[in-house]
């Protein structure tokens, strides 16, 4: 485990709390078909901490997945955090209780469930799907994403074809995918060539998946 914490202390105002304020300062950026991203640089104010701590206290597991005529590890460890769960930090709490409320005159509902992935470097990585099971299938919401550790690139590219994009996610940063982006967009997270650890935390409304 080779990354590096924030090396110099922040100069946040010491009142701020856990996460950063989102309203007036989150940039939308429109996709097509009704899609569109939300990104929050520096949301999660005590991410080194958050970092640690999920790294010793997370029940971290491996899973696997058929491929053709074989079986194959999935490549990243993950947790899943359900609704009701005690998370494993309260920063993530404060984050999760942030964006709900942030989101909620949007949204009509807030995130209720965490999921965890941990990318022990760059082999390890996402391949293209989109959360369409359940309520994500036919209707619209969103999945709000913080990022821990090393700076990793989130691709999405529309169904079908069509121009892709991408975006850098770095320590403690927010990227919020809304509108019809899981119906209409896949997204992965690339493997490269070389990177260090890196942990994400995906809040998703009930049923979301």
């Amino acid at each position: 485990m080779d990354f590096q914490g924030t090396l110099f202390a922040t100069a946040a105002d010491p009142d701020l709390g856990p996460v950063a304020p989102l309203a007036g300062v989150v940039e939308r950026v429109p996709l097509s078909r009704g899609a569109w991203v939300d990104l929050r640089p520096g949301f999660l104010v005590d991410a080194d901490d958050v970092f640690a701590s999920m790294l010793e206290g997370v029940p971290w597991r491996a899973e696997q997945r058929p491929m053709y005529d074989r079986v194959v590890d999935v490549p990243r460890l993950v947790a899943t955090y359900a609704e009701h769960a005690a998370l494993p930090h309260p920063s993530l709490a404060a984050a999760r209780d942030a964006l709900s409320a942030h989101y909620r005159p949007e949204l009509g509902e807030g995130f209720v469930t965490a999921g965890c992935c941990y990318y022990r470097d760059g082999r390890d990585s996402v391949a293209w799907h989109g959360d369409r099971f359940g309520r994500g299938r036919s209707e619209d919401t969103m999945v709000a994403i913080v990022s821990l550790g090393d700076p990793r690139r989130l691709a999405l590219r529309p169904r079908g074809g069509g121009e892709s994009r991408s975006f850098t996610m770095g320590h403690g940063d927010l990227l919020v995918m809304g509108g019809s982006c899981q119906r209409t967009w896949d997204h992965a997270v690339p493997k490269v060539a070389h990177a260090g650890p890196r942990m994400s935390v995906q809040f998703r409304p009930r049923h979301v998946f």
